[in-house]
C-alpha cells in the first residue's frame, strides 16, 4: 500500500504550539488548533496525526525557544526541519500575521519545498556555544564599564597627562590613586570600578573553561589544530568550532563563506554584472571572530614565538596550510589597500579568503580523528 505523507507546520511561542496540516498534492492546508508548548502535548499531536501507512513530517522556525521540540520530536522517530526564519518567502502586500496563517503558511511552503533548513547541533555542540557566546557578552559588559568610568572622569576633568596603555596595570594604578572631595562622585566611581572588577573576574572564569574545552573535549584536536593560523588563538578557535560545529558538512569552503555571509552580494541583469557590499546573510559570531583574527594579516608573515608554540605537534600539512595562508592573505591585503581600498574593505575579503583555510584545516583534523577513532 502506498505511503501517504503529511505536512506539519508547528508555529512556536513560548506557551503554545499552532499546528497546521498540509495532505500531499495541491489542496489547502487546514489548520488543527493550538496546543500546550509541553511534552506532553506534543506526544499526543504525534499519537493523533501518527496514523497506518502516513509518514509525518515536522517543521518549524528557528527563535529563541531553541531546539528541544526538534530533539524531542527526532526521539520519536518522527522527522523534523528546523527552518531559517529571514528565508522564508514573503508575499508582498501581506499585512495580516497570526500564529494561525504562519503555521498554515509554514506547512504549505514545507510541502512546496521552498523552505531552507538550518544546522541543528547537538546538545554537546550547542553548550560549547552558549559557551563562548557568554564570554562574547561579558567582553561587550566590560567595554560598556569601561566607556562608563571613562566618560564620568572626563566630565570631572580627570585627565591622564601621561600616555599610558589604556586599561593597563599602571593604567589600573592611577585609577585607584584617583580622590574625591565629593562623597557621592566618590561612592560613584568606586561602584562604577567594582562593577568593572566583577566584569574581569566573570570573563577570566569563562576563559578558564574555554581552556578546558579546547584542550580537553571532543573537539579539541580540532581546536588545537586551528590555532596553527596566524590571529586564531584559543578564544576564536573554540569559537570557530563553537558556531559552525562539523565543518565537513559544507563540502567546499565557498559554502561555508556563504554561511557566514562573508561572500558578495549581487545584482545582475543579462550582461551586465554588479557585486556590492557582502550579504550579512549568516553567522554574525562566526563573522564577528574572522574579522578580529584578519587583523592580523597586516604584518608580513613569520613563524614567531607564541604560534611556533601553538604549532608544535600539529602535522606538516597543517603546518604548511597555515604558512600559505599567512603568505597569501599578507599579499592579498597589501595588494588590496595599495590600490586605495579601505582598510576595513581590505580585511573584511582577507576574513572570507581566511575561512577556506579554516575550513582545509578543520577538515584535515576532523579527518585524523577519525582515523585515530577507527584504530
Amino acid at each position: 500500500m502506498k505511503t501517504i505523507t503529511k505536512f506539519v507546520g508547528l508555529d512556536v511561542s513560548k506557551d503554545s504550539i499552532a499546528v497546521a496540516v498540509a495532505d500531499e498534492g495541491r489542496g489547502e492546508p487546514r489548520f488543527l488548533g493550538m496546543y500546550p508548548h509541553t511534552v506532553e502535548a506534543v506526544r499526543g499531536l504525534v499519537k493523533r496525526l501518527n496514523e497506518e501507512d502516513v509518514e509525518l513530517e515536522f517543521c518549524y522556525e528557528a527563535g529563541p525557544t531553541g531546539y528541544w521540540l526538534y530533539r524531542l520530536l527526532r526521539a520519536m522517530d518522527m522527522p523534523c526541519t528546523v527552518v531559517a526564519p529571514s528565508l522564508i518567502p514573503v508575499r508582498q502586500g501581506d499585512r495580516v500575521k497570526t500564529d494561525r496563517r504562519d503555521a498554515l503558511k509554514l506547512a504549505k511552503l514545507f510541502r512546496a519545498g521552498e523552505l531552507v533548513a538550518v544546522f541543528v547541533p547537538n546538545e554537546e555542540n550547542e553548550s560549547l556555544r552558549d559557551l563562548v557566546r557568554a564570554r562574547e557578552d561579558a567582553v561587550e559588559d566590560r567595554t560598556r564599564a569601561r566607556h562608563r568610568i571613562s566618560k564620568f572622569l572626563l566630565r570631572h576633568n580627570r585627565i591622564l597627562q601621561t600616555k599610558l596603555r589604556a586599561w593597563g596595570a599602571m593604567h589600573r594604578r592611577w585609577l585607584d590613586s584617583l580622590q574625591w572631595t565629593d562623597r557621592r562622585e566618590q561612592v560613584v566611581f568606586q561602584e562604577y570600578l567594582h562593577h568593572l572588577d566583577e566584569i574581569e573576574g566573570r570573563l577570566e572564569r569563562l576563559e578558564a573553561a574555554i581552556h578546558l574545552e579546547a584542550t580537553e573535549s571532543d573537539r579539541a584536536p580540532v581546536i588545537q589544530a586551528l590555532q596553527t593560523l596566524r590571529g586564531v588563538a584559543e578564544v576564536i578557535a573554540t569559537s570557530l568550532v563553537a558556531e559552525v560545529g562539523e565543518f565537513r558538512r559544507f563540502h567546499n569552503p565557498k559554502q561555508l563563506m556563504a554561511y557566514a555571509g562573508l561572500v558578495p552580494s549581487e545584482s545582475s541583469s543579462g550582461v551586465s554584472r554588479r557585486q556590492g557590499r557582502i550579504t550579512k546573510a549568516g553567522n554574525a559570531h562566526l563573522r564577528r571572530v574572522l574579522g578580529e583574527a584578519a587583523w592580523s594579516y597586516r604584518y608580513k608573515p613569520a613563524v614567531k614565538r607564541n604560534i611556533r608554540k601553538r604549532q608544535e605537534g600539529q602535522s606538516p600539512k597543517v603546518q604548511d596550510i597555515a604558512w600559505r595562508a599567512q603568505d597569501r592573505l599578507h599579499r592579498k591585503y597589501k595588494r588590496m589597500t595599495s590600490r586605495g581600498k579601505h582598510h576595513n574593505v581590505a580585511v573584511t575579503s582577507v576574513a572570507r579568503e581566511l575561512l577556506g583555510f579554516v575550513w582545509a584545516i578543520a577538515c584535515e583534523a576532523e579527518r585524523e580523528m577519525e582515523k585515530s577513532v577507527a584504530v
